[in-house]
């Protein structure tokens, strides 16, 4: 079976979304998912853009990695410059990553206005750039920035530019339709010319300004490319790149590709979901195969087939990406779903158990009230727990009350906690302050616990985000809270919803706190 690489770019090109912006554990946290599901390439950012990305790298190397390579993106050098002496260069050595992925120019439109260089030094750029960074790393990637528009152009002179690559040791010649503009039928005539001259490995990189990026790719990949980049949900500049979810399972299910392991494509979904809430974005319900909707029935005629046999209306089994059939009217999904997640937390719980309608029954209630467990694994886990009878109370919360003061205009509010909480026979009552009145919550928390939990001190809260819910009303709108914490081993996420983002906040503090000591004690 053929094998396809996948390169997902979400971190860097998915990251240049409008209303998109990672922080460096969002990414690392991303990139451990990523690897969970069997991605080949994970392009980690630009390390000589921006302290953030160099920071990245740097974290990045502790990942215990399974699957993935993560990938340093950059540039050609600048005219003028040699490969030893490009800070550009320099900063993607830096990384240390063993796979590094440099764009150069191959329109020469861009090559004249752009660079301001002539076509034969921009050859010599492009060769001296991959052949010298090839001397220092496993692997060199070229992407051919706006590789159609320049085939278009001027033919001849883009493929001296991939011959200059291939020549000089690129690994993949990776061609872009950077301007997304490129129609299916010239992506088969472009590529039909390509393959008669050149013999490097071919990769493809679409964007979808023309809502081709996905058709494009795979048009691609059926004529021979072995590489294709993209994001998770078509994050990305514009319109957005060629969306993942949708390419794999095509590939794969449609094609008879091989592109990622069967099990490790059932996570797609959840893959799809994790990576929305990290970016704090609302779910597109009908995004093909990942979605919601994607494999929802509402008319009868169609709910009374496909109860039957569900290939009458559907084109794959939705089990395949780790979706699930929904009838509107009674939703029957969910246990299987159920099942998979006990199991991965080695909570025994059997098929014909009658406790998995109870927590369907609670789950649907939850969600109804805006809870989402996307992102919030412990907080589900700790719900299946309680809902078993497998739960341990730790404390238990006799009060608390935040204070937020502020005295003039150019001073900062001050933000002050005080708690009462009940261990056993013993009563601890303390305060704490913070920069805010959730941290100052936090504090004092953690300040009444440590001397019944003093494990309790290795955990560190990473990342806190809200989402409005009810949209209209206001400062009076229900709120989730997702936060994520870790200690020296793991991290996990945690979830809470409210009218008042101070209770939604307590709700997903005490999750992580109780998720923390059930794990020590198990």
């Amino acid at each position: 079976m053929r094998q396809i690489e996948i390169y997902d770019t979400t971190l860097r090109d998915g990251a240049q979304s409008e209303d998109i912006s990672f922080s460096v554990e969002d990414k690392l946290r991303i990139t451990e998912r990523l690897d969970d599901v069997g991605i080949h390439y994970i392009e980690g950012g630009w390390p000589g853009s921006n302290p953030k990305d160099a920071e990245y790298f740097r974290k990045a190397k502790k990942l215990s990695l399974i699957s993935s390579k993560v990938v340093a993106f950059g540039s050609t050098y600048k005219p003028g410059n040699r490969g030893d002496n490009d800070a550009n260069i320099k900063a993607l050595l830096d990384s240390k990553a063993s796979v590094i992925t440099i764009f150069g120019k191959t329109w020469d439109f861009h090559v004249r206005e752009a660079l301001k260089v002539s076509n034969e030094e921009n050859l010599s750029i492009i060769y001296d750039s991959v052949s010298y960074l090839k001397k220092h790393v496993e692997k060199v990637f070229f992407d051919a920035e706006h590789f159609f528009d320049g085939y278009k152009n001027n033919p001849a002179y883009a493929i001296k530019c991939l011959l200059s690559a291939m020549d000089a040791g690129a690994d993949c010649l990776v061609l872009c339709d950077t301007n997304g503009g490129t129609l299916p039928h010239n992506i088969k005539r472009i590529l039909t010319d390509i393959f008669t001259k050149i013999e490097a490995p071919i990769g493809i990189h679409t964007h979808n300004d023309s809502e081709c990026a996905v058709a494009n790719a795979v048009i691609a990949v059926e004529m021979g490319a072995s590489q294709v980049q993209g994001t998770i949900n078509g994050f990305g500049e514009r319109c957005g790149n060629a969306n993942l979810c949708s390419i794999v399972p095509n590939l794969q299910i449609k094609l008879g590709l091989k592109c990622l392991p069967d099990e490790q494509l059932r996570r797609l979904r959840d893959l799809s979901r994790f990576v929305n809430e990290i970016a704090n974005l609302r779910h597109f319900k009908r995004q093909p195969y990942v979605g919601d909707s994607a494999f929802a029935h509402k008319g009868g005629i169609h709910v009374s087939a496909v109860s039957k046999k569900p290939e009458t209306y559907e084109h794959i089994r939705p089990e395949l990406v780790g979706n699930s059939h929904r009838v509107l009217i009674s939703d029957l999904a969910g246990k299987s779903n159920i099942l998979r997640k006990a199991q991965e937390f080695n909570i025994p719980l059997k098929a014909d158990s009658p406790e998995i309608q109870n927590i369907l029954d609670e789950l649907k209630g939850l969600e109804h009230q805006g809870f989402q467990f996307e992102g919030a694994d412990a907080s589900f886990e700790l719900l299946l727990k309680k809902l078993l009878g497998l739960h341990r109370r730790f404390f238990d919360l006799i009060g608390f009350r935040v204070i937020i003061s502020k005295r003039k205009d150019n001073e900062d509010p001050l933000s002050e906690a005080t708690i009462m909480v009940r261990v056993g026979k013993n009563i601890e009552h303390t305060a704490a302050t913070g920069n805010g009145p959730v941290n100052a919550l936090d504090n004092a928390l953690r300040k009444a616990l440590y001397k019944f939990y003093p494990q309790l001190k290795s955990v560190k809260l990473h990342d806190y985000k809200v989402r409005v819910l009810t949209a209209g009303k206001g400062t009076s709108a229900k709120v989730r809270v997702l936060i994520e914490s870790g200690d020296d081993a793991s991290r996990w996420g945690t979830v809470g919803v409210s009218e008042n983002i101070i209770e939604a906040s307590w709700q997903a503090l005490v999750d992580s706190i109780e998720y923390k000591l059930l794990k020590e004690s198990a």
